[in-house]
């Protein structure tokens, strides 16, 4: 068998990943917070990004309105290989993310604010004196920012007028300082301060503690004691029962009755009424009233404290209905940055003398500045495709509810919009939808598909998760088991297992029949 070299041309056809369709992909999953993030550090980066002042128009509905005609200016950073392979775009600019490569003079004036009028705007208009006073002094009004002369003197910094919320530490720390004089007791509680968590739990071994500080154990539980009664009500307990018995304390509602009830915390989450009859000595009804003072208790008084900002789900699709009875999807402005290739900036950076590697970072920067804007623009529209494919198939949520959810699968929105599987799954991914019935994740009208009974069509897990908690809320004097939920259910044409039914029925948070049937039955009638 012998050996021969030589050379072959072969031409095939692959994907490839450029760093540019790596972007793509990598903005197309990332949520509008990191989005704007990641583009405020483009921003920074590059000098030839601007943010766009003005309001974009609307990218388009999913009845496919026109998206206005295509932009010549600032389209030469690159030639879209791998990019619209997968996403389906056209590459065509938009009136919004064009840019103006011959400005007039007013125009640059009016951008950078370098008007006649703008230049010394200490003065008043031209051939306009201040007017002056019968003391010789001006009666221009000085600037509110200085008003009071300069921050020299005796006007407080501006930093010093300013609020914010006390963290559970030094809260606690504070009144330490006012409970207490003794040096010791002062160290000592500052440790046990340090010690508790954001709930207000002490998360310290008090006879570690106490070896590690060389004091005496009766010393460490008398700063504890002390602690114990700092607001809020029940800050430095060591468990869920001294948190509750601190509280109530301070109501002067622990009595031995309520002593017993607090120590056997098990039972009360087991639901075993009958056992803590037993155990606290009371009728149906004073155990009621027990029950229900201590529920009012809190099992975290360190949450009040400390607790980061709220942060309200922003939706990146606004459904709504149409006149005619369709839906109209629409894109959130507000989620969506805007930036601009500042084209006339780098017209006059070009102009002058410039080093090779002047000219290799001005031409990377306006590579990356138009592949960013046309990535922004691919990914809105991307999510607006697959957006208005999940109203089409979840018509009926939006119409009727989550009882009329249908099973829908990642595969069936791809084949239907002509993507891939993986970009469908990135799109919904940390997005969401806002809706007349409120805002839901993309991810929620996913849902798996349960079997419908005699060969009927199949249902949804989340229509079927939402059945059986209106059957449970709607017992009357009977309480449903699983069994009779299963049999419920088929009566309705969805076959499924106990198992499931037991699943679903956790997942909601619900206890089981027998809980159920034992607090019903201890529950006084009123």
């Amino acid at each position: 068998m012998g050996l021969l070299q030589r050379l072959e041309m072969r031409q095939g056809q692959a994907l490839v990943m450029t760093p540019q369709l790596l972007q793509a992909i990598k903005l197309l999953q990332l949520s509008h917070l990191d989005l704007a993030a990641y583009v405020d550090a483009e921003l920074e980066r590059n000098p030839l990004l601007e943010r766009a002042e003005a309001e974009a128009p609307e990218i388009g509905d999913s009845r496919g309105e026109g998206h206005g005609e295509a932009a010549e200016a600032g389209r030469d950073g690159g030639d879209g290989d791998g990019f619209d392979a997968d996403f389906g775009g056209d590459g065509a600019a938009e009136p919004w993310l064009s840019h103006d490569l011959n400005p007039s003079r007013s125009e640059i004036e009016g951008d950078l604010g370098t008007r006649l009028d703008n230049v010394f705007p200490d003065e008043g208009p031209a051939g306009r004196e201040a007017p002056v006073g019968s003391e010789g002094l001006s009666l221009t009004p000085a600037p509110w920012g200085n008003a009071g002369g300069s921050f020299d003197g005796d006007a407080p910094d501006f930093e010093a007028t300013l609020t914010s919320e006390s963290s559970l530490h030094e809260h606690l720390s504070a009144q330490l300082d006012l409970a207490t004089r003794d040096p010791v007791e002062r160290l000592v509680g500052g440790f046990l301060v340090d010690a508790i968590d954001e709930a207000g739990y002490l998360r310290e071994d008090l006879p570690g503690l106490a070896e590690r500080l060389g004091v005496a154990m009766p010393v460490v539980e008398r700063v504890l004691a002390l602690v114990q009664g700092f607001d809020p009500s029940g800050v430095g307990a060591r468990d869920l029962a001294e948190c509750l018995a601190i509280q109530l304390r301070e109501q002067d509602r622990f009595d031995p009755a309520m002593q017993a009830l607090v120590s056997r915390l098990d039972l009360v989450a087991k639901r075993d009424l009958a056992s803590l009859r037993r155990l606290c000595g009371v009728d149906d009804e004073d155990l009621a009233d027990m029950l229900s003072e201590l529920r009012r208790l809190d099992p975290k008084p360190g949450r009040a404290f400390g607790a980061g900002p709220v942060e309200v789900l922003v939706p990146d699709v606004f459904v709504r209905a149409a006149p005619d009875g369709s839906w109209l999807v629409e894109l959130n402005s507000e989620a969506l940055p805007r930036v601009l290739v500042n084209q006339s900036y780098y017209a006059t950076v070009t102009r002058g003398p410039q080093t090779e590697t002047d000219k290799a970072f001005l031409s990377e920067c306006l590579q990356t500045a138009n592949w960013l804007t046309r990535s922004l623009e691919q990914r809105a529209r991307t999510i607006l495709k697959v957006a208005s494919e999940i109203v089409r198939q979840q018509d009926g949520f939006f119409v009727n509810g989550v009882a009329h959810l249908r099973p829908l699968n990642l595969k069936t929105v791809a084949d239907a919009i002509g993507m891939h599987e993986s970009t469908v799954s990135r799109v919904t991914s940390n997005k969401s939808i806002g809706t007349s019935r409120g805002t839901f994740e993309m991810k929620y009208f996913f849902t798996a598909a349960i079997p419908g009974a005699a060969g009927a069509a199949a249902h949804s897990s989340e229509a079927v998760r939402h059945r059986i908690k209106q059957l449970i809320d709607g017992e009357a004097n009977d309480v449903l088991s699983d069994d009779a939920l299963v049999q419920r259910l088929r009566g309705e044409g969805v076959d499924i297992a106990r198992r499931t039914v037991a699943k679903y029925r956790e997942s909601l948070r619900i206890p089981s029949s027998i809980e159920r049937r034992r607090e019903r039955a201890a529950m006084p009638a009123r």
